[in-house]
């Protein structure tokens, strides 16, 4: 039998995921450290997202419409993609939130989704979500929650029968007013508990924000009344971003906010909360007896799921940069970046006037991005410059493994291709890929040259096998050379320290002075070619009219600054 509280409830999640998109920049900028993580706005549209991608896979799987499938599968599958699409603090507990109201809609077979039920889904939630916490703090998404729930029950409690119970009988469109007015009565007590947040958590009010949770949660169910009513959304407050006049509430912060699921048989949450506490805070562990999400800040990730060892799979781990995303947010906000509301009042807060108020959205997600390691401000300006998300592989261009992963995290794409640009670093790009829960395809760069002529075929809306099929014929179709210091003596005594040697590809082919060197390399390289280009690092002994002056005849030469150590010149033919 069709169910259309089915219907109606993809419509509400795809209206609370479209209005939480349009402002999660705004709540990623009210974050502290290290009382929550760096992107809570994206951490719960990630959550919406699995949810939605969930609903819309059961519909295609069973070739049938949403309404059709039933409310066991749906609910079961539904909480099930909500917990292992989370990431961060605010995505687990957003998962235990639509876990808790799913759980009480199951547990209603029949019934109209109403007032009633409504405020009983809204408490198991808010009971579920202070469950999966060991020390629920007041002030957080949690306690708005709450309050809302509380707001509900106190609603019921003076509601005339026809406003909180519906007739079997009662119209779709009787159905969607009546929960969206119980909806928006619950809201003014979210934005009431949200602007209490601040007297309840001192870091909150040391940083003159409120809790970045909660308002997420209050703008979901903002979403939500929008598209049961098919107008905008109810207004709410905007805030300014977080001001950190604290040193502790950075340096105080491990560095990777780690996520990934474990699935195996007989698993209890509980059991391992105090490892993951050794080594890190911040923990959540929540799920079942078959499937556990974890949640840990800690500044080794591999230690983290190592915990699980013999337990069960771990999978879809996911790890961010936390100190990152602070310098990256504190840049962004100096330079004007931040989400546009600024003038406040007391609290920080600015009243919204029908949208007049402008959000900086967050950044746009293509179908697929490129992380590229590189060294060097010019190279990585260069790469940037292709649309690559650049990993600063330091001056032995030589990331770990977690960091590869972090920075696979941080591009803006569910579909990523991995420029390692050395061939070090192939290994620990493979094996970031295979831990990371995107499509992840690794490109076999072996130099930045070779890179960033890879990065000239990237096409940001196609996917990453696409992408790296492309990639790879582009690095097919380049040669690649370059000319350094020797770092020490030639044992057979061609060469001294702080000599020029100089190669095509890994072969040294010249050695000596520098202009006689590069001269060399630049002759084999040009060879069949039309365009050569030549990437000046860090104490290159030649000016750029110098290097121009050593140009075969009928090869065009690109001159570029890279600024990358260890290499004077880096020279790509094509």
């Amino acid at each position: 039998m069709s169910d259309p509280s089915l219907v109606r409830f993809r419509v509400a999640v795809q209206g609370a995921l479209a209005h939480l998109e349009s402002r999660r920049q705004e709540i990623n900028d009210l974050n502290v450290f290290p009382v929550a993580d760096g992107d809570t706005g994206d951490n719960m549209a990630l959550t919406l997202k699995a949810v939605l991608a969930e609903l819309d896979r059961l519909a295609e799987l069973h070739d049938r419409s949403i309404d059709e499938i039933g409310r066991d599968e749906i609910v079961e599958t539904v909480a099930r993609a909500a917990l292992l699409g989370a990431r961060g603090n605010s995505g687990v507990i957003l998962s235990q939130l639509i876990r808790g109201a799913a759980e009480e809609l199951v547990s209603r077979p029949g019934e109209l989704v109403d007032p009633v039920l409504l405020g009983a889904a809204f408490a198991t939630a808010a009971q579920r979500a202070y469950a999966s916490v060991r020390e629920p703090a007041e002030g957080t998404m949690l306690t708005v929650m709450r309050d809302m729930a509380t707001s509900i029950a106190h609603d019921l409690a003076h509601l005339p029968e026809d406003q909180r119970r519906l007739a079997a009988a009662a119209a779709p469109e009787q159905q969607n007013l009546l929960i969206a007015a119980a909806l928006e009565r619950a809201i003014v007590a979210g934005e009431a508990s949200v602007q209490r947040g601040p007297e309840l958590l001192p870091a909150l009010r040391e940083a003159g924000v409120v809790d970045a949770g909660g308002y997420g949660v209050i703008i979901i169910f903002a979403g939500i009344v929008a598209a049961l009513k098919g107008t905008d959304a109810p207004e709410l407050d905007h805030y300014a971003p977080a001001r950190i006049t604290h040193p502790e509430h950075a340096s105080e912060t491990y560095q990777y906010c780690t996520n990934f699921a474990v699935t195996g048989q007989g698993l209890e949450a509980s059991r391992y909360v105090p490892k993951l506490e050794e080594i890190g805070d911040s923990v959540l562990v929540v799920g079942d007896h078959a499937t556990l999400k974890v949640h840990v800040h800690t500044d080794d990730p591999e230690q983290a799921t190592l915990v699980f060892a013999g337990a069960g799979e771990v999978s879809r781990l996911d790890v961010a940069d936390m100190h990152a995303q602070v310098v990256e947010r504190e840049a962004r906000l100096s330079a004007g970046g931040s989400n546009g509301h600024a003038n406040g009042n007391g609290n920080g807060a600015v009243t919204g006037n029908g949208g007049a108020l402008a959000v900086t959205h967050a950044e746009h997600q293509h179908a697929c991005g490129a992380l590229a390691v590189a060294t060097g401000a010019g190279l990585v300006a260069l790469f940037e410059s292709l649309g690559a998300r650049v990993l600063d592989g330091g001056p032995t261009l030589n990331p770990s493994t977690m960091e590869i992963l972090a920075g696979i995290h941080d591009v803006p794409a569910e579909e990523v291709v991995v420029l390692p640009n050395s061939a070090n670093v192939f290994m620990a790009a493979e094996r970031a890929a295979e831990l990371s829960e995107k499509v992840v395809r690794v490109v076999p760069s072996r130099s930045q040259q070779a890179g960033l002529s890879a990065a000239f075929a990237l096409n940001a809306e196609r996917g990453a096998a696409e992408n790296a099929d492309a990639m790879q014929a582009a690095l097919d179709a380049v040669r690649t050379g370059g000319v350094a210091p020797a770092a020490r003596q030639d044992p057979d005594g061609r060469f001294a320290v702080g000599d020029a040697v100089g190669y095509v590809g890994e072969e040294l082919v010249a050695w000596g002075e520098p202009r006689s060197t590069l001269e060399a390399v630049l002759g084999q390289l040009s060879a069949d070619a039309e365009l050569v280009t030549c990437i000046e690092g860090e104490g290159a002994p030649l000016d750029d009219a110098a290097v121009a002056a050593l140009a075969p005849a009928g090869v065009e030469l690109e001159l570029e600054d890279g600024g990358q150590p260890s290499w004077w010149w880096l020279l790509a033919a094509e």
